[in-house]
């Protein structure tokens, strides 16, 4: 699909499709080439740049959705054991993120999170302590990893884990931490300097 700089006739409509067949569940690929073409159509002779971001935008998703199906068919494939190909598509980031996309996913969010600190538990564990579902708010206590504790190592840790959960759980509004074996905030103790001694008059 191109965005053309000429007017391009309206396309008439197919024998056979009723209009707003995709409102009623109709969809298939033809007809749905064909608006997308049209729409790209109309933003270019409107304004080329519009035209081509929007031309962007569509190969953007199309190497989105591609992906995702390569991946749905390799582990159609390959998928073997007990648990069957159901269970490794709910464990696959790439076809967790479509199907929440589409609110199609069975799993409740709580599950999910669960599934996305185990995809990463190994290098840097994690668990959850609460999630809001209300306000989309989850609390996580970092694992102890035995390593030397660095801030810059565990904001890496973290931002890995929040990657993960952004994955399979996109409707985590925030994510707040506590540090490993956290029980309660301790209490802030206020130090100030310490008055003068007085000295016994002599």
């Amino acid at each position: 699909m191109s965005a053309r700089g000429t007017t391009a006739p309206a396309a008439a409509p197919r024998a056979g499709v009723p209009q707003g067949a995709a409102a009623q569940g109709t969809v298939n690929a033809e007809t749905t080439g064909r608006r997308v073409e049209e729409v790209l159509d109309r933003l270019a002779q409107r304004d080329r740049e519009a035209g081509a971001a929007a031309e962007e935008l569509v190969r953007v998703l199309m190497d989105f959705y591609g992906a995702g199906l390569a991946r749905i068919m390799h582990l159609m494939g390959s998928t073997t054991g007990d648990d069957g190909p159901r269970a490794a598509l709910l464990r696959d980031e790439l076809v967790t993120s479509l199907l929440v996309l589409h609110d199609l996913h069975p799993e409740d969010t709580v599950t999910r999170i669960g599934r996305a600190l185990d995809s990463v538990r190994r290098q840097h564990p994690a668990d959850i302590v609460e999630f809001d579902a209300d306000s989309g708010a989850l609390r996580l206590r970092a694992g102890d990893t035995g390593g030397c504790g660095c801030p810059s190592t565990n904001q890496q840790a973290q931002q890995a884990v929040e990657a993960a959960v952004s994955c399979f759980a996109p409707d985590v509004a925030s994510v707040r931490w506590e540090a490993a074996g956290a029980t309660a905030e301790p209490a802030l103790l206020q130090i100030s300097r310490r008055p003068p001694t007085a000295h016994p008059a002599s």
